[in-house]
């Protein structure tokens, strides 16, 4: 077993808490993302677990293991950094198998690591160049196949994308995830970029000043956001937000904004909805597109931007001082200024309390 379990951990510097109270669990063979704005913790947690920021308070736990006091060395971890960190007078080879030959491993079993593992990353043609012979997806892939070699219970990833280009990324993203699925070894992933982790992940946990603001699949983070920060972070397009008031019809409870009346079909509320509480109304993008079967709502509403991006178009739409964004297909014929006929499904809404930014 190899899980993780973080168990109210504080980390301050100085008068600046970087870690606040956190509790998390990390199942065995899971991929958990870190996601959140730079200086929200995330590394700082990361480097909690790897041993490298000791903490103030709480526990850390790994395969049900106290580590919280142990060196580094002995966590039984591996860690990818942002930074390959090669030897450049090194070869691949030599660099892939440095810690082995430094714990003085037999010959035998490094050769036999060496070989399973440019096996499993597809770099047994590289093994004799230098890392300056080397593109950037190339390097990362070496620094990867050194955290390999040692064969740990869990891989700890701190932003190891945030140096290569849109394409690499891409690539190396689906890289890593298959690596995961061929291991099943529990994977620890820092990242701001919420692309990464909507397609890696199998648990996300976003991060906000220090704490943890929700935890959950990619599907549940994006469809059932626990805040408005969550709401507003995740999606791209981010979620179209609209302030408004609960309101009571002999059809159930809507949502007022500027006059218009939004219905909420089987919206799960947490409480009892109460009449007038001021709330925001959370809409992801490609609910707000063509009138379709599903849609429960529809406006007439005026195009003010039109952005194609190949898959689907963007617009962006206005009817008074009511402003959303939406998802079309890519043939749609708007343009600025052109009336828009719009249907929104309203059955993915979201609500949040205006005032304290929770979901209800």
């Amino acid at each position: 077993m190899a899980g993780i379990a973080i168990d109210r951990v504080v980390k301050t510097y100085g008068s600046v808490a970087a870690l606040r109270d956190i509790a998390l669990e990390v199942a065995d063979g899971a991929f958990m993302v870190l996601l959140g704005p730079s200086g929200c913790g995330k590394s700082t947690l990361l480097g909690a677990i790897a041993g490298l920021e000791p903490i103030d308070q709480g526990r850390i736990r790994i395969g049900g293991r106290d580590v919280t006091d142990l060196e580094p060395k002995d966590r039984d971890i591996a860690m990818v950094f942002q930074s390959y960190a090669l030897y450049p007078t090194m070869t691949v080879r030599q660099n892939i198998t440095f810690g082995m030959r430094m714990r003085r491993a037999p010959r035998n079993e490094i050769a036999a690591g060496l070989e399973r593992t440019a096996r499993l990353l597809q770099i047994e043609q590289l093994l004799d160049r230098k890392p300056s012979q080397l593109s950037g997806g190339q390097r990362q892939r070496v620094a990867i196949g050194r955290a390999l070699m040692r064969d740990p219970k869990v891989f700890l990833f701190d932003e190891p994308l945030s140096n290569l280009d849109a394409k690499l990324r891409t690539e190396m993203r689906s890289e890593i995830k298959l690596l995961h699925q061929r291991l099943g070894t529990t994977m620890v992933y820092v990242t701001h970029d919420q692309i990464e982790a909507m397609t890696m992940a199998t648990a996300i946990a976003v991060m906000r000043d220090g704490a943890v603001e929700q935890v959950g699949s990619p599907d549940d983070i994006y469809a059932r956001p626990a805040s408005l920060f969550v709401a507003g972070f995740v999606g791209s397009p981010a979620m179209n937000l609209l302030p408004g008031e609960l309101a009571d019809t002999p059809d159930g409870p809507v949502v007022r904004c500027e006059g218009i009346d939004v219905p909420l079909p089987g919206y799960a509320f947490r409480d009892r909805p109460q009449a007038g509480r001021p709330v925001m109304l959370g809409l992801r993008p490609e609910v707000v597109t063509e009138p379709g079967p599903r849609a429960q709502l529809r406006l007439a509403m005026d195009t003010v931007l039109v952005e194609p991006t190949g898959a689907d178009t963007i617009v962006r739409l206005a009817l008074g001082p009511v402003t959303l964004t939406g998802r079309f297909h890519p043939a749609t014929r708007l343009s600025p200024g052109s009336a828009a006929e719009v249907g929104i499904d309203l059955a993915g809404a979201s609500l949040f309390c205006a005032h304290a930014g929770t979901r209800l």
